[in-house]
């Protein structure tokens, strides 16, 4: 569909502006058609931002401001002619788009004339001029709130407002300081230091008692300035009372409150010193503790007069104003004390009898023959008491160990506790050890594989258990109903509870077991196992055969020994997969031994040829059986034909001009002459046979990433074409490769060409 006729884009657009004006005007003599070029948009933008034209733009408007604030340096002029190809100068340049620079801000503000000019010689030029009008600079030099920490601003703020006075505790040693502007191209300093609006500004204080000013000045655009002072005063604190006052050993009595001023403390007589922890409310008070200086918050330790007799503790609190407060604690020692009781008395193992009470001084203990030491555990009443244990001096809760006599025979343990004053009390406990028992019974017994028969009981001693023939050991394990008994295994001693491995006689024998229990007193007793070990079986079938592609035919059978299987010609290799129904019996792939489930990976021959798998199974008694798997690999596909018919550029992307009114095309062009502006036009071709993919040449370059439409049947490219004759050819691909190129199509590509 190529003809010869090709026009510029700017012979065309000529012809339809003139066919346009005959159109809409008839060709009467009150009809003109106006040569004067004009502008198709005009904007001004301050960086990424459009400024507003005044009026909005339209082409018969040539004048127009745009209102800018006195921060704006630059702005970008941009023209755009109404028709491609129109001259335009923006202040004598010639350019569509140019940045003009309004120099530095000027207190009163500025005003800037741009002359823009668009013409088409020899045809009468049109001037347009935008005026920029940039703001004065502000004189704003206000606060818009201002913020301290910690503090409060007397009075509230007020821009307007200039001094202000603030009253902090003499703990305060520093302040900050946080103003915001309102008008943020205003600068300012806090305390002689350059400060940005909303930053906060620490202001270190005079000493307590003092007066800092801090003055903030506000510097507007213009230079003018305004001052606001912030009057801090530090007071002196007067606070002498204690927060908090603890004692350790022992509680005040009362509890501790600021206000209350005379305490008293109860300890033991043992207790010989006494830790004293005051805070004070201001850490600017002083603290001292019997005349000596305390640090608030720390213990200090004070030695207390003789058991019997009180101690005197005084804390003296004065403020930083110099006031003084006095508190006083009255520490009473108790006197050395006759309590010769203990508060409890535990024996490990077993427990005593009777129930221990400090009131009982004798009791009894009973344990196994097997015990040979018992931990007696004491606790006294009275910390200060002292205690042995059989002549051994032994502390409060600790444990001691007592050895006993032999099994059957009794030990006697005596517990004296002597009381601070010297009274003395003794506990005793007797422990009686069990004579040696005859206790040869097993409590329990088992085996892993397999299960007894019968099930175990103590009194029966004679057992049999069934294994497969692939079971070469198990373990048993036996526990004894007396722990002071012995155990052997098949004459190797045995810990009860504990498993023992046992190796089996050959498949088809039978292995005995001997479990002897032997009591505390020499009595043994024997249990016997008899495991009975399967025969080995004749069992060579497989129970699953799988591959990884194409699948078996026919379906899977254990008595069917022969299979194919058939792959696509890009298959290389497959996977089978053979399960055993005997996990005993052994097996081979291709003369390969395989374990039971494991995958083998076999490599094919070339496209269209077979592969052979043979798999052999052999049973645990020797006989054997073979299944074949023949693999059948499918030749190659053909490559697509080549292709008949030339690419066919679609209608709807072949450039044209339409008459006013109609279909038709100016003559000379038409949507059927190959010519087209569209960068990236569509191009039908027939449709591609199942499994072929169409593939795009522009020249001699392959176009991998052009579009497809499978509906329409079009390619469409996937970057614009270059301006010229292009030469456009197809080719078919399909999984045998791909066809010679289709015939070609010449396309030219003008992007003045005209616009439908």
């Amino acid at each position: 569909m190529k003809h010869p006729h090709i026009r510029t884009g700017r012979s065309f657009a000529r012809l339809a502006l003139i066919l346009l004006g005959l159109s809409t005007y008839g060709c009467g003599d009150s009809a003109t058609v106006n040569p004067e070029a004009t502008l198709a948009n005009l904007t001004v933008n301050i960086g990424s931002t459009a400024a507003t034209l005044n009026p909005v733009f339209s082409p018969n408007t040539t004048s127009y401001t745009v209102d800018l604030s006195n921060n704006v340096s630059t702005v970008t002029v941009s023209a755009q002619p109404a028709v491609a190809g129109d001259n335009v100068t923006i202040d004598g340049q010639t350019t569509a788009s140019r940045v003009i620079d309004l120099g530095a801000p000027v207190p009163a503000g500025s005003t800037t004339l741009v002359n823009i000019t668009v013409s088409d010689p020899p045809n009468t030029p049109r001037a347009y001029t935008v005026l920029l009008r940039r703001a004065p600079l502000d004189g704003n030099n206000s606060l818009q709130s201002l913020a301290l920490s910690p503090g409060t601003l007397a009075p509230t703020f007020s821009a307007n407002t200039q001094a202000y006075t603030v009253d902090v505790a003499n703990t305060v040693g520093s302040v900050t300081v946080t103003p915001v502007l309102q008008d943020t191209a205003a600068t300012m300093t806090v305390n002689g230091q350059a400060t940005n609006s909303g930053q906060a500004r620490t202001v270190t204080l005079n000493g307590p008692g003092q007066s800092t000013i801090i003055p903030i000045v506000v510097t507007a655009q213009n230079g003018a300035q305004k001052t606001y002072n912030m009057t801090v005063s530090r007071g002196i604190a007067s606070n002498n009372n204690l927060r908090t006052l603890t004692v350790s050993p022992g509680t005040l009595n009362p509890s501790f409150d600021a206000d209350t001023k005379i305490y008293r403390v109860s300890v033991e007589s043992s207790v010989t010193s006494i830790s004293v922890t005051p805070r004070r409310q201001d850490p600017n008070a002083t603290i001292t503790v019997n005349g000596q200086p305390a640090t608030s918050g720390q213990s200090h330790t004070v030695t207390l007069n003789g058991a019997g007799s009180p101690s005197l503790i005084s804390i003296l609190v004065t403020a930083q104003n110099g006031t003084q407060n006095l508190y006083t604690i009255t520490v009473e020692r108790a006197a050395l004390g006759g309590n010769n009781n203990l508060q409890s008395l535990i024996v490990s193992p077993s427990t005593l009898s009777p129930t221990f009470n400090a009131a009982t001084t004798n009791y009894t203990v009973d344990v196994a023959s097997s015990v040979t030491s018992i931990t007696v555990t004491p606790r006294v009443q009275d910390s200060t008491a002292t205690m042995t244990v059989n002549g051994q001096p032994t502390t409060s809760g600790q444990g001691r160990s007592v050895t006993l006599n032999g099994a059957g025979s009794n030990t006697l343990i005596n517990i004296l506790v002597t009381a601070p004053n010297g009274s003395q009390k003794n506990y005793t406990v007797t422990v009686s050890r069990a004579a040696l028992g005859g206790n040869n019974n097993l409590s329990a017994m088992s085996v892993s594989p397999g299960t007894l028969s019968p099930t175990f009981r103590a009194d029966r001693v004679a057992y049999t258990v069934n294994v497969g023939s692939a079971i070469d050991s198990l373990t048993a394990t036996a526990t004894v109903q007396d722990a002071g008994a012995t155990l052997t295994i098949n004459g190797q001693g045995s810990t009860s509870g504990q498993p023992r491995a046992i190796p089996l006689g050959p498949a088809g024998t039978t292995t005995e077991i001997n479990v002897v229990v032997i009591a505390a007193n020499g009595n043994p007793k024997t249990y016997q196992i008899d495991v009975i070990r399967e025969a080995l079986g004749g069992n060579n079938n497989l129970s699953g055969l799988t591959v990884s592609q194409g699948s078996l035919d026919p379906a899977f059978n254990a008595s069917t020994t022969g299979y194919t299987v058939n792959v696509g010609s890009a298959v290389t290799t497959v996977t089978v997969t053979a399960t055993l129904q005997d996990t005993a019996a052994g097996m081979t792939i291709n003369g390969q031994g395989t374990s039971s489930g494991d995958a083998r990976s076999i490599t094919l021959g070339a496209e269209g040829s077979t592969t052979n798998v043979a798999i052999v199974v052999t049973a645990p008694n020797g006989s054997q059986k073979s299944y074949a798997v023949t693999i059948n690999r499918a030749a190659p596909a053909a490559k697509p034909a080549t292709p008949s018919n030339a690419p066919d550029l679609i209608s709807e992307d072949d450039s044209c001009v339409r008459i006013s009114g109609t279909d038709l095309c100016f003559p000379p062009t038409s949507d059927v002459d190959n010519i087209t502006n569209v960068k990236r036009p569509r191009f039908r071709i027939p449709q591609p046979a199942t499994g072929e993919t169409p593939i795009l040449y522009i020249g001699p370059n392959k176009d991998s990433s052009a579009s497809f439409d499978s509906g329409a049947n079009t390619l469409r490219p996937s970057t614009d074409l270059s301006n010229g004759d292009q030469t456009i050819t197809y080719t078919l691909t399909n999984a045998g490769g791909e066809s010679d190129p289709s015939p070609s199509l010449t396309v030219t590509f003008d992007a003045s060409a005209p616009v439908r």
